[in-house]
């Protein structure tokens, strides 16, 4: 699965994420969407779990499924990403290195981490934040860059995406954080490419109601907009 991905780094994916409606998910396997994100995080709007349970994801039948934690226990991300067939691991909240390291052992070995770094304003607070990152390089799959927010994302907010090309980023990286139809193509400045968008509240009706037309619409732009990639 990662040889598959980073492979990928020149064609950038789409991660939907926030998913709660079985209809919708069937549509967007139909329309072949790389990435599909399953909010474990109760505090959120999208919670998965108030709307599907663990077996109707496991009958997902999708390439790749990502369930999103926030500072959760290592032993409900081991029962929840085995009952639900998961394939990545997102840590979106303020897990510490020993955390992720005792996770990754747990896990089955084709069970991927993705890392959130929350960005705000301070540059040098993102780069102490990504140096710690360095240390569990063998750990993680791939970043994933996102607004910081008290409520873990799901903001439709963007942080400066310009200031991704004064980091050195050790790994294949998703970008979230208030991607739209209509600023994505600012991303073709940055020095190195993220290998997906990760969208959630921009593509929405209603919080966890997702918008399938936008959503095809945008595929049609990126495929289409080749000087992204």
């Amino acid at each position: 699965m990662q040889s598959q991905i980073s492979n990928l780094e020149s064609q950038i994916q789409l991660k939907v994420c926030g998913l709660t409606k079985l209809y919708q998910i069937q549509d967007l396997v139909a329309m072949d969407v790389d990435f599909l994100g399953f909010i474990f995080y109760e505090k959120s709007p999208r919670y998965a779990l108030d709307y599907l349970s663990v077996k109707q994801i496991s009958k997902i039948n999708h390439k790749v499924k990502v369930g999103v934690f926030v500072n959760e226990t290592i032993e409900n991300i081991l029962e929840i990403t085995e009952k639900a067939k998961l394939n990545y691991i997102q840590l979106h909240g303020d897990e510490h290195e020993n955390f992720i390291y005792e996770l990754k052992q747990k896990l089955s070995k084709d069970v991927q981490i993705i890392k959130v770094i929350r960005v705000g304003n301070d540059i040098s607070e993102v780069k102490n934040k990504l140096a710690k990152i360095l240390n569990l390089e063998s750990q993680i799959s791939n970043l994933l860059f996102d607004t910081d927010s008290k409520a873990f994302g799901g903001t439709g907010k963007s942080f400066d995406w310009s200031m991704l090309n004064e980091l050195e980023i050790p790994l294949p990286y998703f970008l979230s954080g208030g991607i739209s139809e209509d600023n994505f193509q600012q991303l073709t400045s940055l020095k190195q490419k993220p290998i997906a968008f990760d969208i959630n509240s921009k593509f929405e009706i209603e919080a966890g109601n997702k918008d399938i037309e936008k959503i095809k619409n945008f595929i049609t732009q990126i495929k289409s907009r080749k000087g992204t990639s």
